[in-house]
Formats: C-alpha cells, structure tokens, sequence
C-alpha cells in the first residue's frame, strides 16, 4: 500500500503527532478541575483535541458555566503542562526516521499548531528537531483556527507549494477536517482518537505511526 502521489513539501501538525503531549494535556486539566471541584470528562477533552485555546477556552464555559475560573484553570494547567515540559516530551515513534526521510528526498516540511510558539519552544526545544523544519506556524500566525483550513494553507503559503501537492499529517478530528478543507493530501495518524468513518473519508490513508507513513512514501516513490 502506498500514498496516491509522491508530495512536494510535508506539513505536520505538533501536539500528539510530533511529540506526545495531547496525553500530558488531558491530565494537566483532569487535574486542575479536580483541584477546583470539577471533573474533567474525557469526552469534553476529546472535544478540545486539535483547537486553537480560545475555542478549548468556550468549549470549557460551555460544559462548567460563566462561574467556572477560567483564568485560574489556564494558569495552573499550563503550570502543570511546563512542568512535565522541564521533565522532558518523548517525541513519537517515527519522528526523526521521518525527518530523515524527507532530508533523502530533499522535501520541504512545515509545522502547523494550534499552539503558541512558546509551546512550540517548550514542546520541541529539547529534542533539537525544530531547526529541520522550513517554516513553523503557531497561533496568531493565520486567522482562524482548526478545523478551518487557514494554518496548512498558510503553511503551504511559506513553503512556496500548492496546497494540493503537499501532505499533511495529524492525530485529530479537527487538523483532519483543516487539512482536508485546505486541499492537501491528508494522513490520520491516531494518538487519543480513533479515526472514525469521516476521517477515513477525508484521508487518503490512517497509519499506525510515523513509520508507516515513511513506508507508505517509499512505496509510492517505488512506483514513480
């Protein structure tokens, strides 16, 4: 099994599919709601996975209410999430195997996060990784957030590609629906949540890792 096409440039989303921090995320806030006399339900937190914060952010006083200390809950979640930061992120499996790929290949790649660019420096700093990408676009660097499409676009914009000739890779409903709505070709590549029957609809394939995303571009390269 292969890709439907070799691309031209590779954007990848961060969070859950370059290093593992979607699950350092979900206990942070399971955690401060528990601290405050809340409970955190999974399926609030699936609902969050892949948003940009000021939507995490209502989807929170949404489910709570106006009374709940939205501040507060922020401030001690990102205490929490800096701390598992400074005791080091584990990167996924098939990150750096990936990057040396594309480096064969000669292909650009992008990040593009929900996140701030200070996320990007605390999630990604240690492993020495962001230097291998052409461009990184975080939060205040395009409109609106997943699932519009405007971060992969925006990114294909800095790498000088077409979206339709870039792949894009990520872990959740809301960067599948983005990337897809971009126009690129998009992978699944599940961390905290399954791919249900419109992922698979909106994605050419779902893999099990970054790995098998590798195979699946030498595959298509073998064929070219």
């Amino acid at each position: 099994m292969s890709l439907p096409r070799l691309p031209v440039a590779v954007v990848f989303d961060m969070d859950g599919l370059l290093c593992d921090t979607e699950v350092v995320y979900r206990d942070a806030m399971t955690a401060t709601c528990a601290e405050h006399g809340y409970e955190m339900s999974l399926s609030l937190f699936q609902s969050m996975i892949g948003l940009p914060g000021p939507a995490s952010d209502q989807k929170v006083v949404d489910h709570f209410g106006a009374e709940f200390p939205l501040e507060l809950f922020r401030t001690r979640v990102m205490e929490h999430v800096d701390a598992a930061c400074e005791a080091g992120i584990a990167l996924k499996a098939g990150v750096v195997e990936m990057l040396d790929h594309l480096d064969e290949l000669g292909l650009p790649r992008a990040i593009a996060t929900s996140s701030s660019h200070r996320a990007v420096q605390s999630h990604l700093g240690a492993s020495g990784i962001i230097p291998r990408f052409d461009a990184i676009l975080a939060r205040g660097d395009y409109a609106r957030g997943k699932p519009n499409p405007d971060p992969f676009l925006a990114a294909a914009s800095r790498l000088g590609v077409a979206p339709q000739l870039c792949l894009a890779l990520e872990d959740s409903h809301n960067g599948v629906r983005a990337a897809s709505s971009a126009g690129m070709m998009t992978v699944m590549v599940p961390d905290l949540l399954e791919a249900t029957e419109e992922m698979h609809d909106l994605c050419v394939r779902v893999a099990g890792d970054l790995l098998e995303v590798r195979e699946l571009m030498r595959a298509v390269r073998a064929l070219a």
